[in-house]
């Protein structure tokens, strides 16, 4: 048995558009196209060289700014405002010697430590989850590849984990939402970071790459976020997968990917499926979403919100979050569901539920949140008025067909980092952020303590997963169990000084439940 940790025993040891449906080609391997099935392509999407070469030469992408740091977003394959010297053509050493890492700028590290002291005062579940197991050691033996956004939030993870005895080497997930302070503190400590902001297409691969496959390394258990690492390593690595004791993932569009390939019988090991467990369905993607939607824009655009005219794809709990939040500040909002349950969800909030074809023409602000493909096309585009504003909350890159405005006739202006001005032909011209990827985390940040909740969810789903005995788990994807879930709710609680009631046994007894929880059946929706 192991060391029970607030009433749960954990176990312990001693073509362009049609992006998500095309080969993906991997650096290391030769040039060569990976044939990948349909049920498991990386989330990033890939330029076509050609095209991308005309564009690097062509005169129809200007930048607003003339200083040196305003760069072509993509014809330099960044959006950052650091200098254009890849961090791979760096030789890189921390203070100690230790070089196993790239990141892109090592000197930032000290900016980067405060980041992430600030981070732990607001993250007060994942520091408690520290505290109580790190003399434990659940995760000693573990080596996990992560891959998920590189922030100071993911950094408490980290080192949370190195805490209870793991052994790391991570990747970022979206090659826009990496703080580079942050990745210099966590390299200046130690750890293997392979991640830089404004990273390109084959940069991202090749840092994922450099954490699967390193000396003296074979990783037991994948953190994933978007379904990329496990995507490289099943593809390219099948010999190093099928050692693997388990795969954590939390988004959406990764979960997708394992149900697909659990349905194909090609997942040969065990998966968490974190992003529906109610801690981070509940929270990270209601809660967060509700403030970080407001920050985005706001840092990127300065708009004002009263009575403007949004548009909101999916009404999930990434859309009712973003509702919430844009119809408090005043703006008239508009639904797009597929979803009939959803749909009627928006229509008793007090939503219209419309076809995105009837509002485009008016709409101020585009928001996609449903982590589909092809949601707003170039058609869609073309109808917008002058100033509309365009941006994606879901985690793909696929919702806004981004790739049909990389075409002759449009000219793209860098206003500011995220922040690109499309123009047509007439001199109307729509503002898209963050290249139609994630807008929070490329143009803000997250709130910490939302995703100290999830940090928890996923802390334990790796130690669920690697210290479960032999059989426990087959190879599907599980939700993460009832009782864990309530466990990463109890340790936020104090925060807010909460005090929950007690059954007594006599109310125990006729609802038919234990004391110590859990408290609602499995099929209970929240």
């Amino acid at each position: 048995m192991g060391e029970p940790y607030g009433g749960i025993v954990l176990a312990t040891k001693s073509s362009p558009t049609v992006i998500s449906d095309s080969p993906i080609t991997d650096p290391g391997s030769g040039g060569k196209n990976l044939e990948v099935s349909n049920a498991f392509v990386g989330s990033r999407g890939k330029l076509d060289a050609k095209s991308s070469g005309a564009l690097k030469k062509s005169s129809r992408y200007r930048s607003r700014s003339l200083s040196a740091s305003s760069t072509d977003s993509y014809s330099s394959g960044s959006s950052s405002d650091e200098e254009d010297v890849s961090p791979r053509d760096k030789e890189q050493k921390n203070s100690n010697g230790f070089s196993d890492f790239c990141v892109r700028n090592i000197n930032q590290h000290a900016f980067g430590r405060r980041e992430i002291e600030i981070a732990e005062q607001e993250m007060p579940g994942i520091m408690a989850l520290r505290k109580r197991a790190a003399e434990d050691k659940p995760l000693k033996s573990a080596k996990i590849v992560g891959c998920t956004h590189i922030n100071a939030q993911t950094a408490v993870l980290i080192e949370t984990l190195a805490e209870l005895g793991a052994q790391v080497r991570w990747a970022a997930c979206n090659i826009y939402s990496t703080q580079n302070e942050v990745g210099a503190a966590l390299a200046e400590a130690g750890f293997p970071i392979f991640s830089w902001r404004g990273e390109t297409e084959e940069d991202f691969w090749w840092c994922i790459d450099k954490c699967v496959n390193a000396e003296n390394w074979q990783p037991n258990m994948i953190l994933d976020d978007g379904g990329d690492a496990t995507h490289l390593m099943l593809k390219k690595y099948p010999a190093l997968f099928k050692v693997i004791k388990g795969i954590v993932e939390e988004s959406v569009t990764g979960v997708h990917r394992l149900y697909q390939l659990s349905k194909a019988g090609k997942l040969s090991v065990p998966a968490m499926n974190v992003n529906d467990s109610v801690t981070k369905t509940k929270f990270d993607n209601l809660y967060s979403c509700r403030e970080s939607i407001i920050d985005s824009l706001k840092r990127s655009t300065d708009i004002m919100f009263g009575g403007k005219q949004v548009v909101v794809c999916g009404y999930g709990e990434v859309g009712k979050g973003c509702c919430q939040a844009l119809k408090g500040l005043g703006c008239v909002v508009y639904i797009t569901e597929i979803d009939p349950i959803c749909a009627l969800q928006a229509c008793m909030d007090g939503f219209r539920v419309v076809k995105l074809n009837e509002v485009i023409r008016n709409v101020d602000i585009v928001i996609t949140a449903t982590g589909n493909k092809n949601v707003v096309t170039r058609e869609h585009m073309d109808k917008m008025k002058n100033g509309c504003i365009v941006c994606n909350m879901g985690h793909s890159n696929t919702e806004i067909d981004v790739n049909s405005l990389r075409t002759p006739d449009l000219t793209w202006e860098k206003v500011r980092s995220q922040v690109d001005h499309v123009i047509w032909p007439d001199g109307k011209r729509i503002v898209l952020l963050a290249e139609g990827r994630l807008v929070n985390l490329s143009c803000s940040s997250l709130p910490s303590f939302v995703v100290s909740i999830t940090a928890s969810t996923q802390a334990l789903a790796l130690i669920e997963l690697f210290n479960a005995p032999q059989g426990r788990y087959k190879s599907d994807v599980y939700l993460l169990p009832k009782k864990m879930d309530e466990y990463v709710a109890s340790l936020h609680l104090p925060t807010f000084d909460a005090h929950l009631t007690e059954l007594t046994d006599e109310q125990a007894k006729y609802m038919g439940l234990n004391k110590a929880g859990p408290f609602k059946p499995n099929y209970y929706r929240y």
